[in-house]
């Protein structure tokens, strides 16, 4: 998982992808999730860290990075290309891509929201990836599942997102045991 911080609250070992590791254990055994969430991160970040996070046992990249982007202004056809280069990475070492989307609060325009919005579906389109189509699904703005800062999840947050991406995760990790 290549992510920011939401792929790392609210701790370290308590996460969304620690939520998707007990589901993996589970249903799927054998398989391990590498957490690559950095606080702060942008695209531009994943970019620099995606070959490090690409190792030669690395089957999936799921990809949650965008939220800092949106929320620093970066200009849309750089999150779109910085994005495209990361999928395109994994595609050539022939590891399947999980996109999640991402939205970003009109702080600066709802033009700018908009566009951030059509990213996400846009390349998983190009590249023919599956999308979870908004990562926060029914964790943004609710104070339950939000930590004291009500930007990143706690322990209940964390378990929905992990809820809101099983079911495009799961047929991701079925079709990469087959290869």
């Amino acid at each position: 998982m290549l992510g920011d911080s939401l792929a790392v609250s609210p701790s370290r070992s308590q996460n969304f992808a620690s939520e998707l590791q007990a589901r993996l254990n589970s249903s799927h055994p054998g398989w391990t999730i590498a957490n690559a969430g950095v606080s702060g991160d942008t695209t531009s970040g994943g970019v620099r860290r995606v070959d490090q996070a690409l190792t030669s046992d690395t089957r999936i990249l799921v990809l949650e990075l965008g939220a800092n982007d949106g929320l620093r202004n970066v200009a849309v056809p750089t999150v779109e290309n910085n994005l495209s280069a990361m999928i395109e990475r994994a595609q050539a070492k022939g590891i399947a891509v999980l996109l999640c989307g991402m939205e970003t609060p009109p702080f600066n325009g709802w033009n700018y929201s908009v566009e951030f919005h059509k990213i996400y579906p846009r390349l998983a389109g190009r590249y023919q990836v599956p999308l979870v189509p908004f990562l926060l699904a029914g964790v943004a703005l609710n104070p339950d599942l939000n930590g004291a800062d009500e930007i990143h999840p706690n322990a209940a947050g964390a378990r929905m997102i992990a809820e809101t991406v099983w079911p495009f995760l799961e047929p991701v990790v079925q079709q990469a045991a087959k290869t």
